[in-house]
């Protein structure tokens, strides 16, 4: 049997832009990727605290060290600019890794810099 465990997240990301026309995904700055451990097309979850929408999508490199955080395609009609998402991995794992497993958590300020990072040991 295999359990499922929030990986990581990137607590109170601000979005920066939605581009419907783009065909999908969220563009995020490499800097926050690499802080929390999520790898180019892996499976996010984002949740907007500013409106309540939930979405599964899968991440790709935005623009190094610019703050990017941009929500593509369908899903660009859920977010606007400036609401502020929690975007979070999962992973799979028997009850015996899940034993002492912590998350990385990384949180953000308003301009997506990295405000405080409690990475897994």
């Amino acid at each position: 049997m295999f359990l499922t465990f929030m990986k990581s997240k990137l607590h109170r990301a601000t979005v920066t832009e939605a581009n419907v026309e783009y065909e999908g995904s969220i563009s995020i700055d490499p800097i926050l990727m690499r802080a929390a451990d999520v790898q180019e097309y892996e499976q996010v979850a984002v949740w907007n605290c500013s409106n309540g929408a939930r979405f599964e999508t899968y991440a790709i490199l935005g623009e190094e060290g610019s703050g990017e955080v941009c929500v593509n395609g369908a899903a660009a009609h859920l977010c606007k600019p400036g609401d502020l998402v929690i975007i979070a991995t999962w992973a799979q794992m028997s009850p015996e890794e899940a034993r002492g497993h912590q998350a990385t958590r990384v949180f953000l300020d308003g301009r997506n810099r990295i405000r405080e990072d409690l990475s897994a040991a």
